[in-house]
């Protein structure tokens, strides 16, 4: 089976993946105010760190298998020798959804960017960023992000060429006709002599299990490669195809990828294929607002820290028609809230590690101890 893998991106981010880690001796601003900053670029700056935190989006990935039929040299003779019914006579290349899973990932969320402006008296931060800006940890090694396994499909086994179990007699026959039929006797051959063997009754018997083993593996073989020159061939390939979707709230019904039976994969304007749909739900219960509290948060000067989300859920489900073949619940870093880890935390009396999941940016673990 091949390899092969093709891929849909919403997201400018999404096709590189965060392979570098900037880690930067910092000074954290316990008294300094951290803004929303949507015109600049995540990184070291002179007056500070810029940091997005993320997004959740998911890949669906798509296992399409494609079955290729090569008709034999002799199907036209597989029922009057072999008694071979509905042999196809012409070559066909069908597609079919072998399997789809779903896999979450971060890419930076450009209305959640952040500053932090250093403090010289303040104590010493490690902040570790993503190759594309979003905050990893603080005083702490950052944990790996899980990247997609590269795909890999099982070996074929190896194909015997039946000519080369032809004898003289059938490669010096005068006509197709004649091969087929010398050829089918070859098979009636095979075939009695494997009875011959399971019955004890072949001139040459193995002496043990396994040599008795090993000589019914071969007369199979030789069987079924013969058979193919009435039979035909049958190939399968299967090749993976992603799609990327970045959702910022519900989806219903979105045509996430079309396949024809013939073609395979196909643009989603193209009628020819059989849409799949993806539908993805808010699973997040909202809390009531109050107005006048949103109004007199406003009015509040910023105060110092660590923005943080704590995400909300997503339902992603992938649809054939009416049928679900991929239902999957998500955190979802866009669909919850922020919230502000203060400044307090990064002070002189203790040091505070910070772990932040990379794809929701939702507090992993939070320790704190005194300095020796």
């Amino acid at each position: 089976m091949n390899n092969n893998k093709t891929q849909k991106s919403c997201f400018g981010w999404v096709n590189s993946f965060p392979l570098l880690i900037a880690i930067c001796s910092l000074f954290f601003a316990s008294a300094n105010a951290q803004t929303a900053l949507y015109d600049y670029r995540p990184g070291v700056t002179a007056e500070g760190a810029v940091y997005f935190l993320p997004k959740t989006g998911v890949r669906l990935r798509v296992l399409v298998e494609k079955t290729s039929y090569k008709p034999g040299d002799f199907s036209a003779y597989a029922q009057r020798y072999l008694r071979l019914y509905d042999v196809v006579q012409e070559p066909t290349v069908s597609y079919r959804v072998v399997g789809i899973t779903q896999q979450a990932f971060g890419v930076p969320d450009s209305t959640k960017a952040y500053a932090v402006k250093f403090n010289a008296k303040s104590v010493a931060a490690n902040i570790s960023l993503t190759s594309d800006g979003r905050l990893l940890a603080i005083n702490a090694t950052p944990q790996e992000e899980n990247e997609p396994k590269a795909f890999k499909s099982a070996p074929k086994p190896a194909q015997v060429n039946p000519r080369q179990l032809m004898g003289e007699e059938i490669l010096s026959a005068g006509s197709t006709a004649k091969m087929a039929e010398l050829t089918a006797r070859e098979i009636y051959d095979l075939r009695e002599n494997r009875n011959l063997l399971i019955k004890g009754q072949a001139d040459f018997m193995p002496n043990d299990g396994n040599q008795m083993q090993l000589m019914l593996n071969q007369l199979e073989s030789q069987e079924k490669s013969l058979l193919t020159l009435f039979q035909g061939t049958t190939v399968r390939d299967t090749t993976e195809n992603v799609i990327t979707i970045c959702p910022d709230g519900t989806i219903d019904r979105q045509v996430a990828f079309r396949l024809s039976q013939k073609l395979g994969v196909v643009d989603d304007d193209d009628l020819s294929g059989t849409p799949y749909y993806v539908r993805v739900e808010n699973l997040t219960a909202m809390p009531s607002v109050d107005e006048e509290e949103v109004e007199q948060a406003k009015k509040k000067q910023p105060e110092s820290g660590i923005y943080v989300n704590v995400p909300g859920k997503m339902r992603v489900s992938v649809f054939n028609g009416i049928e679900p073949i991929s239902v999957v619940e998500h955190p979802a870093g866009q669909l919850g809230n922020v919230e502000l880890l203060s400044g307090d935390l990064f002070n002189k009396h203790y040091t505070t590690h910070l772990w932040l999941n990379p794809v929701t940016g939702a507090v992993e673990r939070l320790e704190a101890e005194q300095p020796k």
